[in-house]
């Protein structure tokens, strides 16, 4: 299972700090929210802290964009150093192209959807996804309410990758802990975002520790 911290739940005014305890830890990736205030009510993070970001963490990082017309800053998030890019399936009007263009630019390429979104829309694009990540919130803040149909998302979307032959990897966001993570590894999910569970812990390496265990 590849679990990958999410930082929109860091402390931002000690952010290098907040990175520099997933370094040590034992994490696979680091996951970046990026939202514009349109997409979702919310905004994030830009690029000048991305890239500082960047400079900092040496775990992947695997970056979530919540944002219009995503296709237009695919490689500006390349160069600064993001290893896989994913989209939302209700923002991109051309969403095969834009996978392309991720992996073209030498990315991976995910395609996001939301809560009320069924995984049965990827059923034509699914070969061109490396990750199919799927929200277990409704997306823009964290710390929202699990949505528990969210279990039964990952069950259908594992029986249609594993139908089609095909190595994409389920990834699932929002609400994360040790009793939800487990449901979900045996629901079928291969990687795991955690913001609060990790962040707002007494020991947030001990519990990554914990969380890799499942």
């Amino acid at each position: 299972m590849i679990l990958a911290p999410s930082l929109l739940s860091a402390d931002f005014l000690h952010l290098e700090q907040e990175i520099e305890k997933i370094n040590a830890s034992e994490a696979d990736w680091l996951h970046l929210d990026v939202m514009d205030g349109v997409f979702v009510p919310n905004i994030s993070m830009g690029f000048p802290v991305m890239r500082h970001v960047a400079k900092t963490s040496v775990k992947p990082l695997d970056t979530h964009l919540m944002i219009v017309d995503p296709q237009k800053f695919i490689t500006q998030f390349r160069d600064i150093g993001v290893q896989s890019l994913s989209v939302h399936y209700e923002a991109c009007n051309n969403l095969h192209r834009t996978l392309v263009q991720i992996k073209e630019a030498g990315m991976k390429a995910g395609v996001v959807l939301n809560p009320h979104s069924p995984v049965e829309l990827l059923a034509d694009i699914l070969e061109e996804a490396d990750i199919v990540l799927l929200m277990s919130v409704d997306p823009g803040f964290s710390g929202q309410k699990f949505i528990p149909h969210a279990y039964d998302k990952v069950r259908r979307l594992r029986k249609m990758i594993d139908q089609n032959g095909l190595n994409t990897l389920i990834e699932v966001d929002g609400g994360m802990n040790l009793e939800r993570g487990k449901l979900m590894v045996e629901a079928g999910a291969d990687v795991l975002v955690a913001g609060n569970a990790i962040f707002k812990a007494d020991d947030p390496i001990e519990m990554i520790k914990q969380l890799k265990l499942l």
